[in-house]
């Protein structure tokens, strides 16, 4: 397990409190039942999981919390939950512990816990094996907010094949820190390596990698918790990993504007949602139906971040 001292204690909750997303009181009956023996587990995570009645095999998503979190109670109040039994598609929820971070974060800043098959990294490729077993979904997708969305980034990076797709909410680009004071600058500043230097990185992990999964990213044009620039940059890499070099399609809304980026073909390759004036957080929309519910970092906008990601996605 990724150890700190004290001072690295410290550091980790000036990080932490940048980046933690208050716990909501349950808003629906908890869906979900715990995972177990999923083999492995050196990351000390717990899973639970909520399995369709129909057609279970149709789709999993597995969705990463921010700090303090309750990934269960994220899923109910941004309305991924409602959407799975509406659509009838499975959500896998990994829930990292107090024990492992003080804050309760996925510790997207320890090389240890983000590298290939190593620490929390490890213990996630695991759970997602054992929940696609055991659900017999052929296609996974993965959603992350905040610290979760710096880990989604990882997860995409290392194992790309296991994904049909993925969306980084309020997140950051993989590789963006491997300490805690790199971390801090990266979600204030964005990262500092170059999309060159970024894109280098993944390539030199899997050099002979064809296709990566499409991507979804969000962030708000004013969070001063991690940095716009971080979208744009996770933008750029994944562009040029999947070899796009035209211009996207801008559609322009009062609030928000969405950019795409499609292959030849025209198939999506690469979403950025940038929506004026929103804070830290997930956006949700409570007027329409399993849209989400305002909270703490869950904010209110006229986009749901998990409605149009898992209309997107043809869930």
């Amino acid at each position: 397990m990724f150890k700190v001292s004290s001072l690295a204690l410290k550091a980790a909750t000036i990080l932490a409190s940048s980046l933690s997303l208050t716990v909501a009181a349950h808003a629906s009956a908890r869906a979900f039942e715990p995972v177990n023996d999923f083999g492995a587990n050196p990351g000390a995570l717990t899973a639970s999981i909520y399995t369709p009645a129909t057609n279970p095999g149709s789709a999993l998503v597995v969705l990463l919390h921010g700090c303090v979190q309750d990934g269960i109670e994220l899923a109910d109040n941004s309305g991924l939950t409602g959407l799975a039994q509406e659509k009838q598609f499975a959500v896998l929820v990994p829930q990292q512990s107090f024990d492992n971070n003080v804050k309760r974060c996925f510790n997207w800043f320890s090389a240890q816990d983000t590298q290939v098959d190593s620490g929390e990294m490890l213990s996630l490729k695991n759970m997602i094996t054992q929940a696609q077993a055991t659900t017999g979904a052929k296609r996974v997708y993965l959603v992350g907010l905040s610290a979760g969305g710096a880990m989604a980034s990882a997860a995409l990076v290392n194992y790309p094949d296991f994904f049909t797709a993925g969306a980084v909410i309020a997140g950051l680009p993989y590789p963006c820190a491997d300490n805690l004071t790199k971390a801090i600058s990266c979600m204030k500043k964005g990262p500092a390596e170059s999309t060159g230097e970024l894109v280098s990185f993944v390539r030199k992990l899997h050099p002979d990698q064809a296709s990566w999964p499409t991507l979804s990213i969000w962030t708000g044009t004013t969070d001063a918790v991690v940095h716009p620039q971080n979208a744009r940059s996770l933008a750029a890499q994944w562009l040029q990993l999947s070899g796009v070099e035209a211009a996207p399609k801008v559609e322009e809304f009062t609030d928000y504007r969405i950019s795409r980026w499609t292959d030849t073909k025209g198939q999506p390759l690469v979403d950025l949602v940038e929506i004026n004036n929103m804070g830290h957080g997930i956006s949700v929309n409570p007027a329409i139906t399993n849209g989400g519910k305002e909270g703490d970092f869950l904010l209110k906008a006229p986009i749901s971040s998990m409605d149009e990601i898992i209309r997107s996605w043809g869930l």
